[in-house]
């Protein structure tokens, strides 16, 4: 499939592809069956689909847009989406020349195609490019703020598990270089209001100190938390695990399918969750929203069920203000508040990362990873 320069192989697992415009006649006239007669007037259109199988996609002729030399776009002829059961499959096709594109870094060949310094490794220098950016994405540990827990509800054990491991050296080591250390609040790199607040950094005396506050104020001499997480993200897990111990801070670590974990992150069963945002839009606002009490899951994307008056207060202003410095200082005032009262525990802000074939060009890059194939072109 990827030999043909006009046909361009990729897989996914990621919600990248969305053709259809909603379309009112569309909707009544195929009903339930929409989702597969998709509408819209984008570059491609629908050509094929079996699920779980491949996505089959066609130049549409009647696209409007050209390029600067006045050549209708897209130069591509078709684009097939294939869906492969794991990454290790993904990047086999890949390293095998039968996909074109891969997107994300897992743990199954991150050691295999980039150094820890975050470089491709050698062997994979001539045939492929590596493309990355800031991406919209917070990588965080979430507290469940209606727990009965004592731990949990401890704002100073909160502070002492933010305190109490080297974001520098888990972004290093683990994901080999491809992150930023979260140690300036929930705002992501890339959006107004990130960097101007001082966050967590590793501190393991402060930790140990708060830890011993704890212990006197609840008579609990043996910490103990549970984490809760998706076999993707255990490496990260148990960093964090060894770390905490270190300080007096006894780590569990529950693992369990990514569709169980949404479940029981959206229904309070955990204590302790592992969890992403990544921007629905790009505006600090969109990761703000998830600590305005007004959103407690299952009603909105408010996770920990963290509740401030202050924080709602500014969070409600913020949203009546259209000049972005104005409201650029409202953001700094409520990130602060979620950095002192630590409903999560940030980890790290994510980078987009793409592995394209040499012989693709015109793909760029972006910082919500929105995949736009108007401009690529492939060799033959």
């Amino acid at each position: 499939m990827a030999e043909d320069g006009n046909y361009w192989s990729v897989n996914t697992t990621d919600p990248y592809w969305q053709t259809e415009d909603g379309n009112e006649e569309a909707i009544n006239l195929y009903g339930n069956e929409f989702r597969s007669h998709p509408v819209g007037t984008g570059p491609f259109q629908f050509k094929l689909w079996e699920e779980n199988v491949k996505l089959v996609l066609r130049k549409n002729p009647l696209y409007f847009e050209k390029d600067e030399q006045g050549n209708q776009l897209p130069y591509l002829e078709a684009v097939a989406v294939t869906f492969l059961p794991d990454k290790q499959s993904e990047f086999l096709e890949f390293a095998q020349g039968k996909l074109d594109f891969i997107s994300g870094l897992d743990n199954s060949y991150k050691d295999e195609i980039i150094t820890t310094q975050g470089k491709l490794q050698e062997k994979y220098k001539d045939e492929v490019n590596l493309i990355t950016t800031p991406y919209l994405n917070t990588e965080y540990l979430g507290f469940f703020m209606e727990t009965e827990t004592p731990e949990i509800n401890s704002k100073v054990l909160r502070q002492a598990v933010n305190y109490g491991f080297d974001r520098q050296k888990m972004v290093t080591y683990l994901r080999n270089g491809m992150g930023t250390p979260a140690t300036h609040g929930f705002i992501p790199k890339g959006l107004p209001g990130f960097a101007s607040i001082e966050g967590y950094d590793y501190n393991p005396e402060k930790a140990r100190e708060l830890i011993e506050l704890y212990k006197t104020n609840t008579g609990d001499t043996q910490p103990e938390i549970t984490i809760g997480t998706n076999s993707q993200y255990l490496d990260i897990c148990e960093y964090i695990q060894r770390e905490l111990e270190k300080i007096g801070i006894a780590v569990e670590i529950d693992v369990m399918p990514p569709s169980t974990l949404r479940q029981m992150k959206s229904s309070g069963e955990l204590d302790i969750f592992r969890a992403s945002w990544i921007a629905d839009y790009p505006d600090a606002e969109n990761y703000l929203s998830l600590f305005y009490s007004e959103n407690f899951t299952p009603n909105g994307p408010n996770y920990t069920h963290f509740k401030n008056v202050a924080f709602d207060s500014l969070y409600e202003k913020s949203l009546t203000i259209s000049n972005i410095e104005k409201r650029k200082q409202l953001y700094k005032k409520m990130d602060s508040i979620v950095v002192a009262e630590a409903p999560v525990a940030p980890l790290f802000y994510d980078v987009a990362i793409r592995f394209v074939s040499k012989k693709v060009s015109g793909l760029g890059i972006n910082p919500q990873n929105f995949l736009v194939l108007k401009n690529v072109k492939k060799e033959k």
